[in-house]
């Protein structure tokens, strides 16, 4: 196989987040459908536990990477002006890495007692 398999390299990475964004949601789900939390206090405690906080942005990373692989892949196969695409996947890319920061603040604030 060559280096070059992008197409067969960003199908990986696809499937393997779909498979880490399923597991998270099923950990959610067990944890907070029979209990909901009741308060913010209840939700900040649960994500300031180191494991929760790096499975968290795991997810996070593992959702921006599904996204990302998505869009450009349909923007790359539906898009045929370069100069339309190559906006259309800037303003993509900015938009999912201010969410991953945004996500690291959360965690962060979380884990600092903000």
């Amino acid at each position: 196989m060559s280096r070059r398999a992008s197409g067969l390299r960003a199908w990986i990475l696809q499937r393997i987040s779909a498979g880490y964004l399923a597991l998270f949601s099923i950990l959610v789900a067990w944890r907070w459908l029979p209990d909901p939390p009741g308060s913010y206090e209840v939700w900040r405690d649960w994500l300031a536990d180191p494991w929760i906080s790096v499975a968290f942005l795991l997810f996070f990373a593992s959702l921006l990477l599904h996204a990302w692989i998505g869009i450009r892949d349909v923007l790359i196969d539906y898009v045929q002006p370069f100069a339309v695409r190559l906006t259309f996947l800037t303003v993509t890319g900015v938009g999912l890495v201010s969410c991953g920061l945004w996500a690291l603040q959360v965690v962060l604030t979380v884990r600092g007692g903000g």
